[in-house]
């Protein structure tokens, strides 16, 4: 019985797959033209997977295809990667290159004019700084005499824009093509699901499928993980249920010690306050791949080019993970605040709970406690914690410190842009939506009512709060609160002001 992969490259026989059939046609058709081309894309996007199915297909056509992965030769010496390099020779194109150099290697493979060879290095950016610009200049001397020799395409795969690095380290190197491996789409990942339910039996939930495709943004190895630990947790369950979708959320959020979530994480770290206003503003900043901190989190999967040229969030489940990585849970607030709420003032003689009350306590508390609290401080003692993202902070930190009481829950609602993330409460089985943001413009003041209606809509909810924190100095006419029905949802504006200078400085 087959499976969902987590872990490597798909082998089709023990593995749900996706044929991706044009893709692997495209990549045929370069070799075809006899051109080095490079793959690069963030992690996690199934690069491995493709490039041996890839392979299998030109092995048909009748190409020998050597690949070799060079991930862990940062700091080995040239001889080590030789080493390596021989081996993978040897065993896949069945000839012996031992005791032969660098140089030497690819003279040797120039010689063959009786096969139609294909190498495909993985993990290019691997390979040792020292020698590099060697192992591009050896390529390039092939490259130019191709069509005389065996050697009739090199694939370079890697996570970085390895043509940027190409013409850094070996210029005139030519390689000019690049394959794009995405995300899945939204069928890709329907397809998926459906083999595991033709070869079992077991089905999910049409919302499952929906959500999964949604907090993954598609990516393959999310998609995968996803899906393999619902089965793994559900095995008998004919259909697995949006209950157990949310159960397998909370572990990726909580309790997973995922590789590929903390390396997220950690690169996103070093480029906080950059990330934090990602977050919790709606800055519009262009993309541009040469500044190092778009680069790096676009390299690790984090951020992408929206349609707009914009910096964007790419996986709403990163964007989760982010938030809760840099929440200030050591603060000592939450202990202040919830023993100071007395529940019964935010229920109704009939037990229902009323949000609106609860959201004038937290404006009582935010205007006498005000946001300094949440400010993070580093070992040396300074700040780490973008001003704006303490705004959030404060609020989550006081509906929470509430819904411990009660016995609620909150479940942070990501979407891919920047600065939307819906805050979903239930309260003894009723569902409230509030959104949380920073004040930028009029025009995106106004944009996030309609996007809280939307997400209100897809609950069957016909109300929601919109709570806006306001710089002081905003002098906005358009800037009020006031209730608006939009699309049949009534949408509820509070707003908070605060001091940019005042509001945060220690006492």
């Amino acid at each position: 019985m087959r499976n969902f992969n987590t872990s490597g490259p798909n082998i089709p026989e023990k593995h749900y797959t996706l044929p991706r059939l044009s893709m692997i046609e495209e990549g045929a058709d370069k070799v075809h033209d006899e051109r080095y081309f490079t793959i690069w894309a963030p992690r996690q996007t199934g690069k491995s997977t493709y490039f041996r199915l890839l392979a299998e297909h030109l092995e048909r056509e009748g190409y020998k295809v050597a690949y070799v992965n060079f991930e862990n030769f940062k700091d080995a010496p040239i001889e080590a990667l030789l080493n390596m390099f021989h081996l993978c020779l040897n065993d896949f194109w069945q000839m012996d290159f031992t005791g032969f150099g660098l140089e030497d290697t690819f003279t040797e493979i120039t010689k063959v004019r009786d096969k139609r060879l294909v190498l495909i290095i993985d993990e290019v950016e691997g390979i040792n700084e020292k020698y590099f610009g060697n192992v591009l200049h050896s390529i390039r001397n092939t490259y130019h005499s191709r069509t005389m020799h065996g050697l009739k395409s090199v694939i370079l795969v890697g996570v970085s824009n390895i043509v940027g690095v190409v013409q850094d380290n070996a210029s005139p190197f030519n390689i000019t093509d690049n394959l794009n491996i995405p995300y899945f789409t939204d069928e890709e990942s329907l397809e998926l699901f459906g083999q595991h339910e033709t070869e079992t039996g077991q089905l999910f939930d049409p919302s499952v499928k929906s959500k999964i495709s949604e907090i993954t943004a598609n990516q393959p190895g999310l998609v995968n993980g996803f899906a393999a630990l619902l089965v793994h947790k559900h095995p008998n369950k004919s259909v697995i249920t949006y209950e157990d979708y949310l159960e397998v959320e909370s572990w990726y959020l909580t309790e997973a010690i995922d590789k590929n979530i903390s390396n997220i994480v950690n690169k996103a770290k070093t480029h906080r306050n950059f990330v934090e206003r990602l977050l919790f503003t709606e800055a519009k900043v262009p993309f541009q791949i040469h500044r190092d901190a778009i680069k790096e989190l676009y390299v690790n999967g984090i951020i992408y080019r929206d349609k707009d040229g914009y910096v964007a969030f790419r996986v709403p489940l990163y964007q989760k993970c982010l938030h809760a990585a840099f929440y200030p849970y050591m603060n000592g607030e939450l202990d202040r605040i919830r023993g100071s709420i007395n529940t019964e003032d935010y229920f109704t003689k009939e037990g229902k709970f009323n949000l609106d009350t609860l959201i004038l306590a937290y404006k009582t508390y935010a205007l006498r406690r005000r946001f300094r609290y949440f400010r993070e401080k580093d070992k040396q003692g300074n700040y780490i914690t973008l001003k704006e993202a303490t705004l959030v902070y404060s609020f989550e930190t006081y509906i929470n410190a509430f819904l411990n009481i009660v016995g609620g829950k909150s479940y942070l609602e990501a979407h891919t842009g920047l600065g939307r993330t819906d805050l979903l409460i239930n309260v003894d089985n009723e569902e409230f939506v509030i959104e949380a943001k920073v004040y930028s413009d009029i025009t995106q003041f106004k944009k996030g009512k309609k996007q809280v209606a939307t997400y209100a809509q897809s609950l069957s909810l016909d109300s929601a709060i919109y709570l806006v924190f306001v710089e002081s100095e905003v002098t906005n006419k358009n800037v009020f609160e006031d209730v608006e029905t939009i699309d049949g949802v009534a949408i509820k504006t509070h707003l908070v002001f605060y001091n940019l200078e005042t509001d945060f400085a220690d006492i």
